[in-house]
């Protein structure tokens, strides 16, 4: 895909997807548009087509295309489809001083602050009842609906030199004025025509992608961490031809640790693998040796106004391609990073090696929990970017182009293992 159609493709699916739910609803109907076929956990035995993808609890998604030649080996892509956000609480509707309230918790580790004053509105699943049959809808109201105001500073004088949010306090959003506590359960069976049983809705950013600089370079956007990654690796997983079997994973609560059913801490990815050994009957356990995950999610770059906060040696900088990320916590090692460095310098793809302060700790990656349930070589990627956490987010987008490039040619590739030497196809 040329650059300008991607950028704006990019921009379009950052835009569309608003939480795990409607993501996963963004990437089915891009496999579907592209010929993939949807298949369920419960009954993929009797795999009868070689292009399918398979979700679990409507938030994370398993792709996987077999090549049309004899393959026992994978070539994988792991992502997360959720991003830090403000979960409802059931019967989240109360109301104080004539204003209508929704009571939330912040979901994943937020930069409190960088929910203040910005549009919000509300997406998520929602579950209904019909007879004896309980329905899950996907919903995205898309429009503008809450705000968390800020304290002016004439009322807090010390605002700039002490900002404390409580967490409880001061990131309740507001819907609109009104004691009617019922308000809200209108709305919301308003835009479901039903009556809603339950829900997990998240309020999020509502404010558009935009691009600035000289050459239009830098993006400005909601969902930077880690729709960045989630698109790159599905765009490239479709577009590629490859004789290994090609697996993209967009799991859901990455941002708080993974250890759900549809997590990456999950059987999920496990199950797929072992369902496709069985069909194409070669042994799992020696595939794993000759297979490679790469785990994409988004780094810190240099910020231009705290630069101490970087570590000497291992500045990802905006603009200046893939990171490489390598810390304590993540499964990088030397052979990994230099089977991608190969890929990249034979492709003219721009990457850096990034690496964190040691008195700085850095979150957990999708390699590291995949790797306690499939023991696979794997790299930690991503692109470096600015406000990580904010409801607004920023990083060159230059830079999600290589990434994407990246794993295209990644999974064209073919590791052979051959006395102890490692033979890149």
């Amino acid at each position: 895909m040329n650059k300008n159609k991607f950028n704006k493709n990019l921009m379009k699916f950052i835009r569309n997807s608003t939480c795990s739910f409607t993501c996963v609803e963004e990437i089915k109907k891009v496999l579907n548009e592209n010929g993939y076929i949807e298949l369920f956990e419960s009954n993929i035995d009797d795999i009868k087509t070689n292009k399918f993808y398979i979700t679990r609890n409507d938030a994370s998604i398993i792709a996987v295309e077999i090549p049309n030649v004899k393959s026992d080996s994978f070539m994988i892509v792991t992502t997360h489809t959720d991003t830090p956000a403000l979960l409802l609480k059931p019967n989240c509707a109360y109301t104080k001083e004539n204003y209508l309230k929704i009571n939330a918790m912040p979901y994943g580790g937020l930069l409190d602050f960088g929910w203040i004053d910005h549009p919000l509105s509300l997406s998520g699943r929602v579950i209904t009842k019909e007879e004896n049959i309980l329905k899950s809808k996907i919903i995205d109201f898309k429009k503008s609906m809450l705000i968390i105001p800020s304290v002016a500073i004439h009322q807090k004088s010390d605002s700039n030199t002490k900002l404390k949010l409580d967490e409880q306090i001061d990131l309740q959003p507001i819907i609109c004025l009104s004691n009617n506590i019922n308000v809200f359960d209108k709305i919301l069976e308003n835009e479901i025509n039903n009556k809603v049983i339950d829900y997990d809705l998240y309020a999020y950013n509502n404010q558009e992608p935009i691009l600035i600089g000289k050459s239009k370079e830098i993006l400005i956007s909601p969902r930077i961490d880690n729709l960045t990654s989630v698109y790159s690796g599905l765009v490239s997983f479709i577009e590629s031809k490859s004789t290994t079997i090609k697996i993209f994973c967009g799991f859901d609560n990455e941002e708080i640790g993974s250890l759900t059913e549809e997590g990456a801490d999950s059987n999920f990815l496990l199950n797929i693998l072992k369902k496709i050994s069985a069909k194409l009957d070669f042994d799992l356990s020696s595939s794993l040796q000759k297979s490679f995950i790469i785990n994409s999610d988004n780094t810190h770059a240099v910020h231009p106004n705290h630069s101490e906060y970087a570590d000497e040696s291992g500045k990802a900088y905006l603009n200046n391609g893939v990171a490489i990320v390598r810390e304590a916590g993540t499964s990088t090692n030397s052979i990994s990073s230099s089977i991608i460095k190969t890929i990249c310098n034979k492709n003219k793809i721009k990457y850096q090696d990034s690496t964190a302060r040691n008195d700085i700790t850095g979150g957990s990656t999708l390699s590291g929990i995949n790797l306690r349930h499939v023991s696979i070589l794997s790299i930690d990627i991503g692109i470096p970017q600015l406000s990580m956490h904010s409801s607004i987010e920023t990083c060159s987008i230059n830079d999600v182009y290589e990434l994407y490039k990246l794993m295209y040619h990644f999974y064209k590739t073919k590791i052979i293992k051959e006395k102890g030497n490692i033979i890149l196809k």
